[in-house]
């Protein structure tokens, strides 16, 4: 791994080293109490087996461990650890850990867990992760608790629901006559699609939702689970990937048009923008995101702001508008109508959410209290008469798939997502790309032809919809649900953005947004950062690099490993092809690009924009290496 972890990461602190865990071709990372990249050979079985405890908001406990002790063989591994997670109000829940792998490809995880005082916690026990490449859809066994075993399929499109419900077992084919068979025993568990979330993994969990919670464990009583994997079938293993072998890029068909790029500009964040106009300029974007949100304090002077903003700044607007629904809809969309023209302020489009959808409903609560969305959305038109009227969710798509909305009334739809809804280590965060091809075309088999708006979606969080509020995060950490995200100022976030256009490329959207211009989810570093304040942050060159693609016509180019790099390219009008590249990894990657430098219309050079620099590419072959976390623009 590179020496600088602040230029990566936008932190110091490292992750913990993950111990790599053997016995003959069974194989799994050890990484703070639980299993990661479970593999069988060259297969991953399992993406993870965590041991999680649960807060009332829905944060993770991270488990201080002791007597941790580790030995291996080459025919079987094991781990024993203690740990203890501090609740608040001095509660105490400590647990014991044992696993143990065998070369037969029998695997187990057992867990006792031993309140020391009554603990809340929303949830307390395994959770299970099935990766998404190469399973989703395919045929899996279920064995409920009644013993009842059912041949289904794992979702292809994106269940808003659970598929599977009181689960003891679930077998999946890890290719023909292998099968991995997965046991839950010590509580009910059922499993939940967590793309909706944008993690790439079917989730298997304990104590269904429709059991209330938070919920106490009782002092002194003590809880017990095991989870079992048991790999059978042919003994043939084909061997792991090493990593080494170089990413060719691979041109393929022409497709629809690039998205245009949006930036999201909060009332607070205004000032700061004016006075960066000529970076605002030089990134390009086609569009600027208004915030406003009525039940905040917004009111006119925040209008007002947003309107000298659009004065300086030539580019498409739209409102993005929180209703209240607190009493009239009309009067209430009438009166922010009106507060619009009095600020002289000049929009494109309005796109409007009530701001009880901002908050998840999951399975088993009560959905809140909101007028039709046929009525919100009538009263918008009325209220904003000729321009563009858009909805879905200010929220993620979990609430989009959940409350399907009456998109015959609009003009396009929207909503956002966040990687670090529940884990928030660097390989879930860059994990999560595989997971929105799966949101794009579940939104367009819901939504049809209609025109298709992501975004803002950062690493951090900007808002909470399932808990009270978001994660302060004021020592810079990894942390689920932040309101702040260290890598965002670092190239880990440009590697992810250029990542993530290429998943969403597909789809043909009309917009995407993947960050403000300014403040916590901005462009530009903040005060305090090592850069300097107001400084360009690496992502600021990757959106930039998007906003120059705008409108271009898409070339479904392919890296060969999508693990490892990911690839957009884009032609001009007048023919020119340029393609941005991201490592999405710690590591140096070797790139064949021989097939994209073969169609440039200009002499091919690779340019490392974050890092300012040209990369050596050799003449002959094509072949240049990426720095960790790199992105790279040919043509």
């Amino acid at each position: 791994m590179t020496k600088h972890p602040l230029l990566l990461y936008g932190t110091r602190v490292a992750e913990a080293e993950p111990v790599r865990l053997s016995a003959g071709p069974l194989s799994a990372d050890f990484v703070n109490g639980n299993l990661r990249t479970i593999r069988h050979g060259s297969i991953e079985v399992l993406r993870a087996i965590a041991y999680i405890v649960r807060d009332r908001d829905w944060g993770t406990y991270e488990p201080a461990l002791s007597d941790l002790v580790i030995e291996q063989s080459d025919e079987s591994f094991s781990v024993r650890y203690s740990a203890s997670c501090e609740g608040p109000g001095g509660s105490r829940l400590g647990f014991d850990a044992t696993i143990e792998g065998h070369a037969d490809g029998r695997l187990t995880f057992d867990v006792s867990a031993l309140p020391e005082s009554d603990f809340e916690t929303n949830r307390c026990g395994f959770c299970i992760l099935h990766p998404i490449a190469g399973l989703a859809g395919s045929p899996v066994t279920v064995e409920h608790t009644d013993g009842r075993r059912v041949d289904t399929k794992l979702p292809l499109l994106i269940d808003p629901w659970q598929p599977f419900k009181d689960m003891r077992a679930i077998t999946h084919q890890m290719r023909p006559g292998v099968s991995a068979e997965c046991r839950m025993e010590g509580d009910i568990f059922e499993m939940e699609d967590q793309r909706n979330w944008s993690d790439a993994s079917y989730k298997t969990y304990v104590r269904p939702l429709a059991l209330p919670w938070p919920y106490i464990l009782p002092a002194g009583q003590t809880n017990r689970q095991t989870i079992t994997l048991r790999i059978a079938g042919d003994s043939r293993v084909a061997a792991a990937p090493t990593g080494a072998e170089p990413v060719h890029i691979e041109i393929g068909e022409a497709g629809a048009k690039l998205p245009n790029i949006g930036v999201v500009i909060y009332p607070e964040d205004v000032e700061t923008a004016l006075g960066n106009l000529p970076l605002l300029d030089k990134l390009g974007p086609q569009q600027l995101l208004l915030h406003h949100d009525p039940t905040r304090g917004h009111g006119l002077g925040a209008l007002q702001a947003h309107a000298e903003l659009a004065a300086a700044f030539p580019a498409r607007t739209t409102l993005e508008c929180v209703v209240a629904c607190a009493g009239d809809l009309d009067g209430e969309l009438s009166d922010v109508a009106g507060m619009v023209r009095r600020a002289g302020l000049q929009l494109d489009a309005v796109a409007v959410s009530p701001s009880v959808d901002r908050q998840s409903t999951p399975p088993g609560s009560t959905w809140p209290a909101c007028p039709p969305l046929e009525d919100l959305y009538a009263a918008a038109r009325r209220a904003f008469p000729g321009i563009r009227l858009g909805g879905g969710m200010f929220s993620y798509f979990t609430e989009l798939n959940r409350k399907r909305v009456p998109a015959g009334a609009l003009d396009f739809v929207t909503h956002c997502t966040c990687p670090i809804v529940h884990a928030a280590d660097d390989l879930s965060v860059m994990q999560s790309l595989e997971a929105l091809p799966f949101i794009t075309q579940s939104t367009r088999a819901i939504y049809g032809a209609k025109p298709y708006r992501i975004g803002p979606s950062t690493i951090a969080m900007r808002q909470n919809p399932y808990g009270g509020a978001t994660k302060d995060n004021p020592d810079g950490q990894r942390i689920a649900m932040a309101n702040r995200d260290p890598r965002h100022a670092g190239l880990f976030a440009a590697a992810w953005t250029i990542g993530y256009a290429a998943r969403v490329a597909p789809a043909g959207l009309e917009m995407l947004t993947p960050s403000s211009f300014t403040g916590a989810f901005g462009l530009l570093a903040a005060a305090g950062e090592p850069a300097g304040e107001g400084t360009q942050r690496p992502i600021f060159h990757a959106v930039r690099g998007l906003a120059a693609l705008a409108g271009h016509t898409y070339i479904a180019t392919r890296s060969t490993d999508e693990d490892r790099v990911a690839v957009l390219a884009g032609r001009s009008p007048t023919g020119v092809i340029t393609t941005w590249l991201a490592n999405l990894t710690p590591d140096d990657v070797t790139v064949d690009a021989s097939a994209v430098v073969g169609e440039t219309a200009e002499p091919a050079a690779v340019w490392d924009e974050a890092g300012g620099r040209t990369l050596e590419l050799g003449a002959a072959t094509g072949r240049f290496t990426m720095p960790a976390y790199a992105i790279a623009r040919i043509g």
